[in-house]
């Protein structure tokens, strides 16, 4: 196929593909040229397109994808036979059609296409954007379908697969419990109300009794002709509900209302618990997560850092170079951080601190040294030169029966009296010794930076 189509040169080459690859099948080179900038330049799909379906054939017997994109009406196919080639190779598919929209539902529901979306006017394509993005999102959500219904669970399954999300089974209430117990990652489950051991409702009100809405949706499903039984569910702390016989269509605008509501509400969440500028845990979700009167657990530890002497750094180079360390010392925080059980934030300024789970004293010790080790080492990039800046750190061994306040206190305390005896060190419970004995006046700095004698 040549590049007039907008395929890459090699797209037909063996072991290309991608999780997210998106196939475009538009015979307009306008359209199609447009669709391929928007989606690759906003979602985190490679696209390949062709204009007719002999290209389509040809690229789909060498190529998987995630999902395709399509027109009904090909130059070599008029009459929607693309719909019938992209299910042969089970192809999620959304119609990208200027068909009236009561003929495309119904091919929706006959060819069980994942979405349909019809031309109308200029924002068309940044509604193709957003579906793409949306099924290319849904990845990331599993969901749990609980029926005792094999036919019924089945299709509730097909639809959920065909629109991208991690999807799975159960049988009973009690089976459902137990899923959700052993994956905390399910943040959506869609139940039908008559089950053997415990109806929709007893199953809404135990999860909810451990899950709030604001982390896992419920959507009830029910084929009763009792028309409260809506009610019932919702105040039994669904998010949702739904009477069957439903319209596939329907169904899967409630469940994309849902997902999206939770994606905004985890949005909000994690910008209310960040740094803005560094993107660690802020000062309030700190103190959220380590209440200060709250009695401390053994076999934890708790750092104190600071930056030394900078003050002098943003009166030297201006507040934005200020911004650019305290950026870099985040950075390093993170990636030390990462994979264990550690919390880092930054409490305000230019002072962070680490809250480390199931850490003694020594292991405490020992990788507060490698954090400040790392930073005197590391050289931050300005823009006509780079600088190097120091860290103290002070770093308390949780003792029980005391409250978490105290210990922070404690591990404050060490950190003054590191800032006081010459900066860039650390001080533990194990170095207390040292920490009491006077030390010698500190040298003049061999970093780019100037210190201030005064300045924290």
């Amino acid at each position: 196929m040549d590049d007039s189509t907008g395929n890459r040169p090699d797209s037909d080459a063996p072991n290309l593909q991608s999780s997210n690859d998106i196939l475009i099948v538009e015979d307009s080179a306008a359209l199609s040229a447009l669709l391929r900038q928007r989606l690759e330049r906003e979602t985190a799909g490679r696209t390949f397109c062709c204009a007719t379906l002999d290209q389509a054939r040809m690229l789909l017997a060498g190529q998987k994808f995630t999902l395709a994109l399509t027109g009904l009406n090909l130059p070599d196919a008029p009459n929607g036979e693309i719909l019938a080639l992209l299910a042969e190779y089970a192809v999620p598919t959304i119609v990208f059609t200027a068909t009236s929209e009561t003929e495309t539902a119904v091919r929706y529901t006959e060819r069980k296409i994942i979405d349909y979306i019809v031309k109308t006017d200029n924002r068309t394509v940044d509604t193709v954007v957003r579906t793409v993005n949306r099924i290319l999102t849904n990845s990331a959500f599993s969901v749990l379908v609980v029926d005792d219904a094999r036919w019924a669970r089945s299709g509730l399954v097909e639809i959920m697969q065909r629109q991208n999300f991690r999807v799975l089974e159960a049988l009973s209430g009690k089976e459902a419990l137990d899923m959700l117990a052993e994956n905390p990652s399910i943040e959506l489950v869609i139940t039908d109300y008559n089950m053997p051991d415990m109806d929709g409702h007893e199953l809404t009100r135990r999860i909810r009794a451990t899950r709030p809405s604001d982390e896992l949706r419920i959507i009830g499903v029910s084929s009763s002709s009792d028309r409260g039984l809506s009610a019932s569910f919702l105040k039994a702390g669904a998010s949702d509900f739904i009477y069957r016989p439903f319209v596939p269509e329907e169904l899967q605008c409630r469940i994309d209302n849902n997902v999206e509501t939770l994606t905004q509400i985890k949005r909000l969440r994690y910008l209310a618990e960040r740094d803005h500028l560094t993107g660690l845990a802020n000062r309030r979700f700190f103190f959220e997560k380590n209440p200060a009167l709250k009695p401390a657990p053994a076999n934890d530890a708790v750092a104190i850092l600071d930056i030394d002497h900078f003050k002098f750094v943003n009166d030297t180079y201006g507040h934005e170079a200020g911004d650019q360390v305290l950026k870099r010392l985040a950075g390093i925080l993170s990636e030390m951080t990462a994979g264990n059980r550690y919390l880092a934030a930054r409490l305000g300024g230019e002072e962070f601190a680490i809250y480390m789970k199931d850490t003694n004293a020594f292991q405490a010790h020992s990788f507060c040294e490698q954090i400040r080790a790392r930073v005197q080492a590391t050289s931050i990039a300005l823009l006509d030169k780079s600088i190097s800046v120091t860290i103290s750190i002070g770093v308390m061994e949780m003792e029980e029966r005391e409250t978490f306040g105290n210990q922070l206190n404690a591990a404050d305390q060490l950190l003054y009296m590191a800032k006081k005896n010459g900066r860039n060190r650390v001080y533990s419970s194990l170095t207390i010794p040292e920490a009491l004995i006077p030390q010698p006046a500190e040298e003049e700095p061999r970093s780019s930076v100037i210190r201030r004698p005064g300045s924290r």
